[in-house]
């Protein structure tokens, strides 16, 4: 995939600026856009110093059952940011992630059949007036206010008797999986950021797809 690099990317662009610019940007209170400039510039910065603290998102665990006339969906997901995440966040830049779900039927002779692909969606951002964080689930319109980072991302890490389908819509005698991944959304970023976000481990912030059979 190829991606076109901004200027602040470039160590070159960053060394222009002389220190009564950057003084200027800190004294006309545009410390977020020095913050995004900067931080655009580490990805000229050696890979190994990129890759510190790199980030691992995980499934924990996941149930997936019969609930009265549903199949429901439990699962617990593990969130664990990047010094470059958590700074952002400080700078009050959003964060948005969603956890991709799927139901996919498996057969022998044909190609894999999805019966249910959808997503929920989360947005996590610092309040610097209010001290506080706010995570937002966008796909329902629910919203909490948490006073530290780890009690607001306790509040994306659990999915709760999610009604995924219809008990008759699975055949006894056909194979089932779970799919669940976790991803960032890079294009949520400011665009300065977007490029780098591509390049720099420190904005890895997905998993992988974790996949479970569906038992009978």
């Amino acid at each position: 995939m190829d991606f076109t690099m901004p200027v602040f990317a470039s160590s070159k662009t960053l060394l222009s600026f002389s220190f009564k610019d950057l003084r200027n940007l800190l004294h006309s209170g545009q410390s977020l856009i020095l913050w995004i400039m900067l931080a655009a510039g580490a990805c000229a910065l050696p890979f190994s110093a990129a890759q510190a603290g790199e980030s691992n998102m995980e499934v924990r665990e996941i149930d997936f059952g019969l609930h009265d006339d549903n199949y429901v969906l439990s699962a617990n997901i593990e969130y664990r940011l990047t010094d470059t995440a958590r700074k952002a966040l400080q700078k009050g830049i959003p964060l948005f992630w969603d956890v991709l779900i799927k139901l996919v039927q498996q057969r022998e002779w044909l190609w894999d059949r999805t019966l249910v692909n959808f997503k929920i969606r989360y947005r996590i951002q610092y309040q610097a007036l209010l001290n506080r964080y706010r995570v937002t689930n966008i796909s329902t319109g629910e919203s909490d206010s948490f006073t530290t980072l780890p009690a607001a991302l306790s509040r994306m890490v659990v999915i709760r008797n999610l009604t995924v389908l219809d008990r008759n819509a699975l055949k006894p005698e056909e194979h089932y999986q779970i799919e669940i991944k976790i991803k960032f959304d890079r294009e949520a970023l400011p665009l300065p950021l977007r490029p780098v976000s591509y390049v720099n481990p420190q904005w890895y912030l997905s998993s992988d797809w974790y996949l479970w059979p569906v038992q009978e």
